[in-house]
């Protein structure tokens, strides 16, 4: 399905501004939708003169009127007089009679969307048209919680026909848990008055110790109440309980957090109230806390895991000093190069709260350690990476890093033993395949034979047997000569996340 930026952008009649000004609105297109008991639709002007609508939001606190999505559809006959009249006059229009949809009752409102309040005397920047269809046939005597909440709407259409809603200023992007108009509702005078409050904003508030009545209470007063006098509060909270500010935060009490978000209300500039929407998210922010503390043990565990593997490597390095048998510490200094490689891992992870690693900065790491402890007195060997290998998930790079960590030794302790010569490696990664391959300009394999020891077995069962890829050892060619040995290495990334 194409996005309501795509649908606006394919009129080609508004600018970027316009599109954030719709996103905004089209974010906040369930609360209107719940506190009208309406069908919220956004239209905005074809190239020929019609409406297409490219945001539809249904009601949760009454029935749908459209069962089938009109999202890129054009607008109907029956509303198009209504939607034009009020984008030519920038003023809402109502339908004088019942509407009827497929037999059902409607009431329909025109509210033209103008971005950004203009000032007296000046034409408003009519960017599009919100309709609210209302259903008729669940018409009942309302009650007073409707009632408010239907003035709510009223007010906010108010504002979006005047510019003043939704405010820019306002946090996009709201934490999960954030309140909705069902969750809880206090409706606040210009004074910070509660005027009326849901009995799911009421059940709230005396989770956390208020055990009155809300309504004709000063809610900064009641917060005050509530909050322990050593508890520190959250800086935007006096802004949110007066209703001066759009903006959200959370109160705690008695082991119970409420998240808060202030709607100031406005007409033509002037304040004239505001609505508090209030959701009891303790278990969410439970749930939150554990992830937080679980993504810190996990960085722990491989800070740890890092510590004891550098530990380990440093017992190999004593040990290998202090044998006498040339073997022996041949065999102690590979061991040490192998867990230092997977050490920078785990390194890399204790960083971060991904599993997954940037394996370029890895790769750089281990090819400069490798560099540094393969090469020997009379070996001068010069290093180079190029290409991308991307980011990779940690249960496949550290069988990788290991891998190039021993394809790489051998080259400077093998390939280029005696000599000075270069050990190339690149990368290349695709949507379907991760190529590397590792080239030195050394002796080349011995009548074309690969290596039957430790660090060619370790290399064969890391690469194929963990990682499910394929390599290849021959003869590296340089400007259509063979010279030194080169590596090919194929992972298909099937295996792999990107």
């Amino acid at each position: 399905m194409s996005t309501l930026s795509d649908l606006v952008h394919a009129q080609g009649r508004l600018n970027d501004a316009d599109v954030e000004w719709l996103h905004r609105l089209s974010g906040d297109g369930q609360l209107i939708a719940d506190l009208a008991f309406a069908d919220i639709v956004i239209w905005v002007a074809t190239a020929d003169g019609s409406f297409v609508a490219v945001a539809h939001t249904r009601p949760s606190s009454a029935a749908t009127l459209f069962y089938r999505d009109i999202v890129g559809d054009q607008v109907r006959p029956q509303w198009r007089t209504q939607v034009q009249g009020a984008f030519d006059s920038a003023q809402i229009v109502d339908s004088s009679s019942p509407d009827w949809f497929e037999e059902t009752p409607t009431r329909v409102r025109a509210v033209p969307i103008v971005r950004e309040r203009t000032k007296d005397g000046e034409v408003p920047a009519v960017i599009g048209v919100l309709t609210r269809h209302t259903n008729l046939n669940d018409a009942r005597t309302p009650s007073r919680q409707q009632i408010t909440f239907n003035e709510c709407a009223d007010d906010l259409c108010r504002m979006i026909a005047t510019g003043e809603f939704p405010d820019l200023s306002a946090p996009t992007s709201p934490r999960r848990g954030a309140p909705r108009a069902s969750d809880g509702l206090i409706r606040l005078d210009v004074d910070g008055m509660v005027t009326f409050a849901s009995p799911n904003a009421l059940s709230a508030f005396n989770r956390m110790g208020f055990d009155d009545e809300l309504e004709g209470e000063s809610l900064v007063e009641v917060t005050t109440r509530i909050l322990p006098s050593t508890h520190q509060v959250d800086e935007s909270l006096p802004v949110v309980v007066t209703g001066r500010a759009p903006w959200r935060t959370d109160m705690e009490a008695r082991g119970v957090t409420v998240s808060l978000r202030a709607i100031p209300l406005r007409d033509r500039g002037t304040r004239i109230g505001a609505i508090v929407l209030c959701r009891d998210v303790s278990e969410l922010r439970h749930q939150e806390q554990e992830l937080i503390t679980k993504d810190a043990t996990i960085r722990e565990i491989h800070h740890r895991v890092k510590n004891n593997l550098q530990t380990v490597a440093s017992l190999l390095r004593i040990q290998a000093r202090r044998t006498h048998s040339d073997e022996a510490r041949e065999a102690l200094t590979q061991a040490m190069r192998r867990v230092a490689s997977i050490a920078v891992v785990h390194d890399t992870l204790s960083e971060g709260l991904a599993q997954q690693v940037d394996f370029d900065e890895v790769f750089a790491r281990v090819l400069k350690l490798v560099a540094e402890v393969a090469a020997a007195p009379n070996t001068r060997a010069r290093t180079q990476s190029t290409g991308r290998f991307g980011v990779l998930p940690s249960e496949y790079a550290t069988p990788l890093a290991l891998a190039l960590t021993e394809l790489v030794t051998n080259a400077v302790e093998h390939g280029l033993a005696g000599q000075e010569g270069f050990v190339t490696i690149d990368a290349v990664r695709t949507e379907s395949n991760l190529r590397v391959s590792v080239a030195d300009t050394g002796h080349g394999l011995p009548e074309g034979r690969v290596g039957q020891g430790l660090g060619t077995q370790i290399v064969r069962t890391l690469i194929q047997g963990e990682l499910g890829g394929s390599i290849d050892w021959h003869a590296a060619n340089v400007d259509g000569a063979a010279v030194g040995t080169e590596v090919t290495i194929n992972i298909p990334l099937r295996w792999l996340t990107k």
